[in-house]
C-alpha cells in the first residue's frame, strides 16, 4: 500500500466525517502503516483515526509512534481508550513512556492501569535511570525444569499469546530462579514423555537487572539471541529484553555519540522537534568553550609575533600545520571512540594503541611532510617565492607536519581512554575540541621547529 496516495483519501474521509466508509478502510490496515499514517496527521485528526480503529490496533499502533506524539496523545484521547492502550501495552514500551512524564501526570496515568500492571510499571520505574531493569518487560514464558514436553506445550498455548516472544522458553526451579533457556524448536521436536530437564545443555547468558544499558547492547550483538533473560543479583528471573528494544536502544545511543563527537551536548528529541531556545542550550555551551580554546590558540600566535614579523612566510603556512594537525587527531579520535563503543578496545590497552597510533602518526605525518616540503620547492622553482633560503623553510614546513600530525593522533587516540578511565563519556572528547587542543599546541612545535632550523637565516 502506497501510504502517501492513500493518505488524501483518509484525510477527506476525516474532514467529511466518514466513519462507516474510514472504519472499513483501516480494518485492513496494519499497525506500521496507522503509525506512518499518524506521523502526517495533527493530533485531532489522530484521535479521530484512534477512535476508527480496534483495540489491537490501537495499542499496537500506539507504541509505534515517538514519544512525543505518545504524549500529546495522552492528553487529548478519552479516558476509557487511554487506560486500554496503557494496560495492553508491553511493560518495556510503556515504561519509556512514562519516564517522560512529570510527576502528575505520571500518578494520574498509573491510577488507570490494573492491579497487575501498576505492580509491573512502579517495579521497572524503580530500577536506576539507564539501567537494564528499566527495559526488560516480565512478558515472557517460564517453564519448570521438572514439566515434560507435552506439559511444557500445553501452558505454552495457554500463555503463549500475552509473551513478548515464543522462539526461547526459560527454565526455572521451584523457586523461580534461572537454570537454563532453551529454544521452542527443541521442545517440538522432541518426545511428549521426555521431561524438559534432558533437553538442556546449560549453556545460556543473563544480563543483570542494575547493569547498564550498554551491557545490553554488547551482549546482543556477541550471542546473537532474539531475547535475554534478566536476573537479579541471587539468579531470580526478573524479565526479559527482547532484540528490537536493543535495535531501538543503539540507534539512541550512536546518536548520542554523533551528536557529542559534533561538540553538540545530546539531543533528547527528533532534530525537528527541538525547540528553539532548547537548541541554544544544546549547542552554545560547547561553541564558548572552544573559543575560549581559540583565544590559547592567539595568544600563542602573539607570543611568536616577532618571529613572524622577521619571516612574515611561516605565517602562510599556520592554517596547513594546525588543520592537518586537528584532521589527524580527529581521524584518532573518531576510530578510538567507536572501537570503544564496539568492546573492541578498552582503556587497558592504552600502551598498545598508543604505539599505534605513534607508528601511524609517523608514516601519515612523513606523507604530509614531503608534500608540503614539495610544495615549497615547486613554489620556489616557478616564482621564487620564499628566496635563497627555501630549503630551510621547506624542511621546517615538513618537519613541523610530521611532527604536529604525530602529537594530533596522540592526543586524539589517548583523550577518548582518558574520559573513559575518569568515569566519562569518550564521546564527549569530540573532534573540534580535539582540533582545538591541536590548535594550540601545533603553534608551539611550529614555531620551535622555526626557530631551531631558521635561527641564523630568516630569524
Amino acid at each position: 500500500m502506497d501510504i502517501d496516495v492513500e493518505k488524501t483519501f483518509i484525510e477527506e474521509l476525516i474532514q467529511h466525517r466518514d466513519k462507516e466508509q474510514l472504519e472499513l478502510k483501516l480494518e485492513s490496515w496494519l499497525s506500521e502503516e496507522l503509525a506512518m499514517l499518524c506521523q502526517d496527521l495533527n493530533t485531532n485528526e489522530q484521535v479521530y483515526v484512534f477512535n476508527m480503529i480496534d483495540r489491537d490496533q490501537a495499542y499496537q499502533t500506539f507504541e509505534l509512534l515517538d514519544l512525543n506524539a505518545q504524549v500529546l496523545l495522552l492528553d487529548v484521547l478519552r479516558n476509557r481508550q487511554v487506560q486500554l492502550i496503557l494496560n495492553d501495552m508491553s511493560a518495556d514500551n510503556r515504561t519509556a513512556l512514562l519516564e517522560q512524564l512529570d510527576t502528575e501526570q505520571l500518578n494520574k496515568l498509573i491510577k488507570l492501569l490494573t492491579q497487575k500492571e501498576r505492580r509491573v510499571a512502579l517495579s521497572l520505574l524503580g530500577y536506576p535511570e539507564d539501567s537494564i531493569g528499566r527495559l526488560m518487560t516480565p512478558d515472557y514464558i517460564a517453564v519448570n525444569q521438572d514439566w515434560t514436553v507435552r506439559e511444557t506445550l500445553d501452558y505454552i498455548r495457554r500463555v503463549g499469546e500475552k509473551s513478548e516472544t515464543l522462539d526461547v522458553l526459560y527454565i526455572v526451579d521451584d523457586m523461580g530462579y534461572l537454570i537454563d533457556d532453551i529454544k521452542v524448536g527443541d521442545i517440538l521436536i522432541a518426545e511428549d514423555a521426555v521431561p524438559v530437564k534432558d533437553l538442556l545443555d546449560g549453556k545460556y547468558t543473563s544480563l543483570l537487572v542494575t547493569d547498564d544499558e550498554e551491557v545490553a547492547v554488547k551482549s546482543f550483538s556477541t550471542t546473537n539471541r532474539v531475547a535475554l533473560p534478566v536476573t537479579d543479583a541471587g539468579g531470580l528471573l526478573l524479565g526479559i529484553i527482547t532484540v528490537d528494544d536493543i535495535l531501538d536502544l543503539a540507534k539512541k545511543e550512536d546518536t548520542e555519540d554523533i551528536q557529542k563527537i559534533g561538540a553538540v551536548e545530546a539531543l533528547q528529541d527528533p532534530y525537528m522537534d527541538v525547540g528553539f531556545s532548547e537548541m541554544i542550550r544544546k549547542r552554545a555551551p560547547w561553541l564558548v568553550v572552544l573559543f575560549v580554546g581559540e583565544l590559547f590558540t592567539a595568544s600563542a600566535m602573539g607570543f611568536f609575533e616577532d618571529e613572524i614579523a622577521k619571516a612574515v612566510v611561516l605565517a602562510l603556512f599556520i592554517p596547513l600545520i594546525v588543520s592537518s594537525g586537528g584532521n589527524s587527531g580527529s581521524q584518532a579520535a573518531t576510530l578510538i571512540i567507536r572501537a570503544l563503543a564496539l568492546g573492541e578496545i578498552t582503556v587497558g590497552d592504552w600502551w598498545r594503541i598508543m604505539r599505534k597510533e605513534i607508528r601511524t602518526g609517523l608514516l601519515l605525518g612523513l606523507i604530509l611532510g614531503t608534500l608540503g616540503f614539495a610544495r615549497v620547492g615547486l613554489w620556489n622553482v616557478f616564482t621564487n617565492l620564499y628566496g635563497e633560503h627555501w630549503l630551510y623553510i621547506g624542511l621546517t614546513i615538513g618537519s613541523s607536519l610530521m611532527f604536529v600530525v604525530v602529537w594530533g593522533t596522540i592526543m586524539g587516540s589517548m583523550m577518548p581512554l582518558l574520559l573513559k578511565h575518569l568515569g566519562a563519556d569518550p564521546a564527549t572528547s569530540s573532534a573540534p575540541f580535539i582540533a582545538t587542543l591541536v590548535d594550540v599546541t601545533g603553534l608551539i612545535i611550529y614555531f620551535s621547529i622555526a626557530a631551531l632550523l631558521l635561527t641564523g637565516t630568516l630569524l
